[in-house]
């Protein structure tokens, strides 16, 4: 086990063979909330385990999600106010409303009208592997079901998903050279997303469709309704968040399954078991590895005193291997009850997108284990350069025949 001062969680080369959870285990052992050094920041406290994060999650009235954003590295003044209108950057009181506004597209009431389309769209991705044999399982499998299912709940005409898909790419990927080579590059990525929402949301307003773009341009509280800006935000937001997350949750989920032959045909005996499998598969990949919040008052976690103004950032990866939590953490285990791991979040930001990631992971896998025998590795697997995001941008598979 590495000594934890020797460990940097800022380097997104330490991530390129997988989560370093070694590392994360020192940390929540031998100093949970432990200060890290930045080579371009003032440093931040790191937050490693389930019950420190619990706090820092459900505390917003210390712990700001707006004071200075939620990623770790620090914004640009001229760029502060743009990020505090995401949804993901607000605040009690203005994150209650914008939430309540938005949320209208994500009730379990209107994920289950999607839930035939989006069988379907499992359904035709499953045979078009079948018919193959083979496939690079990230492109056509785990990528393509969320993309098509946030496009049809946007409204993205078919012929612009890809774009949109480019765009989130870049817009995740900044650190890895494949996606983008400079912050420049993210910033554009980020405008053409705009823009494009921007054009959108021109197109649906005042319309009667039933796409999320038009109920959004529909809906009001309290004699009020989105701005168009600051639907450009929610779009972006939902794009990037509704496609990555979910596309490296299926990817990292069907990797496991390859590794642990016996959860995958424990499933198949028993396809019931996707009710706790999809938490499992949840724990275990974690797509989003943190959040930053910044301390708006002195305080006091795990026995460190915080200073107002302080990064606190929470690693979502470690807490959901906590031996305090979860019994034997690093078995995977597709029958795990009871199950709190924090891969959606917890508290007031709990994912918005939740019933919707559920219904597409549970959809994609029930028909895999219905209609495949086994898949196997057809090559080597290569992950995303990136400390925030547990992505695998390629896992090549080949179908097994029964035997």
């Amino acid at each position: 086990m590495p000594p934890p001062d020797s460990i940097d969680l800022t380097n997104p080369g330490a991530y390129v063979d997988g989560v370093p959870h070694a590392s994360f285990r020192a940390l929540r052992e031998k100093d949970p909330v432990s200060w890290q050094e930045e080579a371009h920041g003032p440093g931040f406290w790191a937050v490693t385990r389930h019950a420190d994060v619990v706090q820092v999650s459900k505390s917003p009235k210390i712990y700001s999600s707006a004071l200075a954003a939620t990623h770790v590295t620090e914004p640009a003044a001229d760029e502060l106010e743009v990020l505090r209108s995401l949804l993901i950057n607000m605040d009690p009181p203005q994150h209650v409303k914008f939430r309540r506004l938005v949320r209208s597209g994500f009730t379990p009431s209107r994920v289950q009208l999607l839930r035939r389309r989006v069988q379907e769209h499992a359904r035709e991705l499953v045979e078009s592997l079948l018919q193959k044999g083979e496939c690079d399982f990230v492109t056509e499998v785990a990528a393509e079901l969320p993309m098509r299912v946030i496009s049809e709940l946007l409204g993205i005409p078919e012929q612009d998903r890809q774009k949109i898909f480019d765009l989130s790419n870049r817009l995740i990927g900044f650190d890895d050279p494949e996606f983008q080579n400079s912050p420049e590059a993210g910033k554009q990525a980020a405008a053409e997303m705009w823009l494009y929402a921007h054009q959108l949301a021109g197109e649906r307003k005042g319309g009667d469709g039933d796409d999320l773009t038009s109920v959004l341009m529909r809906a009001e509280i309290d004699g009020e309704g989105l701005s168009e800006p600051e639907f450009d935000n929610f779009f972006l937001l939902l794009a990037v968040a509704g496609n990555e997350t979910t596309r490296n949750l299926i990817s990292g989920a069907m990797q496991a399954l390859i590794e642990h032959p016996d959860q995958w045909e424990r499933l198949r005996r028993d396809r019931s078991l996707l009710s706790t499998g999809v938490d499992e598969f949840l724990r275990w990949v974690t797509p989003v590895m943190h959040f930053r919040r910044t301390a708006g008052v002195d305080t006091e976690l795990a026995g460190r005193r915080i200073t107002a103004g302080d990064k606190v950032v929470m690693f979502y990866p470690s807490a959901n291997r906590d031996a305090a939590v979860f019994d034997d953490p690093g078995r995977f285990d597709i029958s795990r009850t009871p199950n709190p791991h924090l891969a959606l979040g917890i508290g007031e930001h709990y994912c918005l997108g939740a019933n919707l990631a559920r219904l597409e992971i549970a959809a994609v896998f029930d028909e895999l284990l219905r209609r495949v025998n086994r898949l196997e590795a057809g090559g080597p697997v290569r992950r995303l350069r990136s400390s925030f995001i547990a992505g695998i941008k390629a896992m090549p598979v080949r179908v097994l025949a029964e035997e």
